[in-house]
């Protein structure tokens, strides 16, 4: 009598696992997710987890910084553009895709998640959130900077305040897409938000 054989056992997807994982932190924050949860979730044994991420510390400090980075990203490669409206354009607009992306490849807005500000000793959450915020910032500041010695902009344009404006809507998206605000209506939003921004420029809307 042939031997029943057992199914193979799930893959390990490296990048699924922390998408899953990332699910769980966002909505109970990390003491309120248990290695129990995550397990289930991953569909990992306890020591292989720990095997992949070292602890439970290991997997959240990950799964920041592999969304966290995203965030970097958009603004890495926004103020490489050669003009500062299309620099704005796409901080803004590609802000709110990146905070709308669907649930099946994207755990939520990390940037507004009450849950995050939930640290470990592993990873100081808050510190890191600052220092990507502080990295956009200054890219952004520098880019606008640039501009108004190129002479993109009106004569006498606070530098400071116009890269804190635009800073300000961001955050403000942010906020709104993890209040369940429509990607159709943040991008609404952010085109308006642009246009006035824009008055700003010295150039005529193209």
């Amino acid at each position: 009598m042939p031997q029943p054989t057992r199914g193979r056992p799930r893959a390990f997807d490296r990048d699924r696992a922390i998408l899953d994982a990332a699910r769980l932190f966002w909505r109970r924050g990390y003491s309120g997710t248990s290695t129990r949860d995550l397990t289930a979730a991953l569909g990992l044994s306890t020591s292989s987890l720990y095997a992949a991420f070292g602890s439970k510390a290991g997997l959240f400090e990950e799964t920041v910084r592999t969304y966290a980075e995203r965030y970097r990203e958009i603004y890495r490669q926004a103020v490489a553009e050669q003009d500062l409206r299309t620099v704005i354009d796409q901080i803004l607009i590609n802000s709110v895709h990146e905070f709308t992306q669907p649930g099946d490849a994207h755990p939520g807005c990390l940037l507004s998640s009450a849950a995050m500000t939930d640290s470990t000793s592993t990873l100081n959450t808050g510190a890191h959130y600052a220092e990507l915020h502080g990295w956009n910032e200054r890219a952004l500041h520098a880019r606008i900077e640039r501009a108004a010695q190129d002479g993109e902009l009106v004569a006498g344009t606070d530098v400071a305040a116009l890269t804190g404006l635009v800073q300000s809507v961001v955050h403000g998206l942010s906020v709104r897409a993890s209040l369940g605000t429509s990607r159709e209506d943040l991008l609404t939003t952010a085109h308006l938000a642009h246009e006035l921004i824009c008055r700003q420029l010295t150039s005529p809307a193209p």
